[in-house]
């Protein structure tokens, strides 16, 4: 009976290992209405299998190339707790919109895409104004990001994508960033969690 019990005992700590580098350090907490855990196999954080592929547009009616370079400039620069850099990385994302070639549009996906470009704008505009304060640079990325997804699900890239997931950013309640790369590098904690995350869906 013992030893099940301490079986049972072990099971519960590898189960509730928190998302964390620090190799000393485990968590038995439980988040807000999910159960958080980090895989020490793969920088993803889950099995292959568990990723979602979501099949985006193919035949692309706007190059949105360079649009998410400077926002993989963005996400690379918090990452490494670079306030100045995500500056330069918004201000990019910025001129970037203003060349997007938006003739081939149709009517209804020009007026959804210039919903999208406003609110890119507008979170653009917030993380270049505000170095020095890299909280408020991430709380606009959470956001951006969002718009970034809508471009690659509904419009296309032209280039596979990684949608990756923070459970434990904004008190639980989780946030997700859109990479090339399925290598986890997290701009919502940057150093203090760099690996903290999961890839949750390939855009393919």
């Amino acid at each position: 009976m013992k030893a099940i019990i301490l079986t049972i005992l072990a099971a519960l700590l590898f189960t509730f290992t928190s998302c964390s580098d620090k190799k000393d350090q485990v968590s038995t907490t439980k988040t807000t209405g999910q159960e958080h855990e980090m895989s020490s196999m793969n920088h993803a954080g889950m099995p292959e299998s568990d990723v979602k592929v979501i099949e985006s547009p193919k035949n692309l009616k706007a190059d949105f190339t360079e649009l998410y370079s400077h926002y993989q400039y963005l996400t690379s620069a918090l990452a490494s707790d670079d306030d100045k850099e995500a500056a330069n990385g918004a201000n990019g994302i910025l001129q970037a919109l203003a060349k997007v070639d938006k003739v081939a549009l149709s009517a209804d996906q020009a007026k959804e895409y210039a919903d999208l470009e406003a609110d890119m704008k507008e979170h653009a505009e917030h993380i270049k104004e505000n170095i020095g304060n890299i909280k408020h640079q991430r709380e606009h990325l959470d956001l951006l990001s969002q718009d970034f997804y809508e471009i690659a699900t509904k419009f296309g890239t032209g280039k596979t994508l990684y949608k990756i997931h923070c459970p434990m950013y904004n008190e639980n309640k989780g946030a997700y960033w859109i990479s090339t790369s399925k290598e986890v590098k997290n701009p919502y904690y940057g150093q203090e969690m760099i690996s903290c995350g999961v890839v949750q869906e390939e855009i393919k």
